[in-house]
């Protein structure tokens, strides 16, 4: 279940690293439809607006289905048909839904149907693992970044050159008021099960049904997500899929307050230290980051990918995984993982 992401690019840079080529393999950026009220944040939660790519046919009928724009869209789904005219008393929570229901349930099965899929954009997500202690200790989750992503280049340049943005799979709706006004553009975050790198925090005995998000990985995945009148829905949902490819490190508990928006949301830390942790080669990449909101990255390059578990914990064998090291952190003061079960 994701219930907090950061998305700290402004709205140009934002345009910019969702480059994509078209079918003719030009390079494009999607356009901004109500862009003036998008708002870099650290620290987003529901009801906050955030950005998503949509294809642009959903506003033209006459467009091409592949080609991007770029939305402001209120976390948390309200159905249109929805009848009450205030969307704020629907009854359910609908920021995320579970892939394996999201055919059936009404509040989404409709609007998949139509098409109405998206790409939530982040610099990433928080997740929190329980404690034994009866607190929660926060984790910031995203893509590899490439050692190069400080260098955001130039407004000319022909490829974003800044920090990797997460892609998450979402649906979409839109909303009329029964009595007329403004049409309300919501969307919710697709979850899957957690893949066994970050499954220990999304331990299925704390609370029963949570998962990760979709993400899509690359843009081939993102084209088809998005391409409704190429790809049925059918194949699309198919994209749906846990994924290995994905870092994280633990972040001050600084970020549970969703009144707190700045750097310090997402800044690594030393777990029982509790203090940033000092630069080092390794960590550059994302200090720098977090410096400098106007940041992203392109693809990620084999064998340039700082991993950022190595930063905290310095371990003999190669062949541990980020879960491993982490278990390590925690003192072996956890019960060992449950087995992984269907959501």
């Amino acid at each position: 279940m994701c219930g907090r992401t950061a998305c700290s690019l402004a709205a140009d840079n934002l345009r910019r690293a969702c480059a994509y080529r078209d079918r003719r393999g030009r390079l494009r950026q999607p356009e901004w439809v109500r862009g003036e009220r998008y708002q870099p944040s650290y620290n987003k939660g529901p009801q906050s607006s955030g950005p998503v790519l949509i294809s642009r046919r959903h506003l033209h009928q006459d467009a091409d289905s592949s080609e991007r724009v770029l939305m402001d869209m209120r976390w948390g789904l309200v159905p249109s048909w929805f009848k009450n005219d205030d969307p704020s008393k629907l009854q359910f929570n609908t920021s995320n839904c579970r892939s394996d229901t999201m055919l059936k349930k009404s509040s989404y099965k409709g609007a998949l149907l139509k098409g109405k899929r998206c790409v939530v954009l982040a610099d990433g997500f928080y997740e929190w693992q329980q404690q034994q202690s009866g607190g929660k200790q926060p984790y910031f989750i995203y893509f590899p970044q490439t050692k190069d992503a400080m260098n955001e280049g130039t407004e000319g340049d022909e490829e974003w050159k800044g920090q990797r943005l997460l892609t998450m799979a979402g649906i979409f709706d839109c909303w009329e008021p029964p009595a007329g006004g403004e049409m309300l553009y919501t969307y919710t975050i697709i979850t899957v099960d957690a893949s066994k790198d970050v499954s220990f925090i999304h331990h299925r005995q704390v609370r029963a049904g949570k998962g990760l998000q979709a993400i899509l990985d690359g843009d081939e995945a993102i084209r088809k997500w998005l391409d409704f009148a190429e790809v049925p829905t059918q194949e699309a949902v198919k994209l749906i899929q846990p994924t290995e490819n994905i870092v994280f490190h633990p972040v001050s508990t600084f970020v549970n307050s969703i009144r707190n928006n700045t750097p310090e949301c997402v800044a690594p830390i030393e777990l029982g230290a509790k203090k940033e942790v000092k630069a080092t080669p390794s960590n550059k990449v994302m200090l720098g980051w977090l410096k400098n909101s106007q940041e992203g990255s392109p693809q990620k390059k084999e064998n340039d990918v700082p991993k950022w578990t190595s930063q905290f914990i310095h371990s003999p064998s190669p062949k541990k995984t980020s879960a491993d090291i982490l278990q390590q952190w925690l003192g072996k003061q956890r019960e060992p993982a449950a087995k992984k079960r269907k959501v």
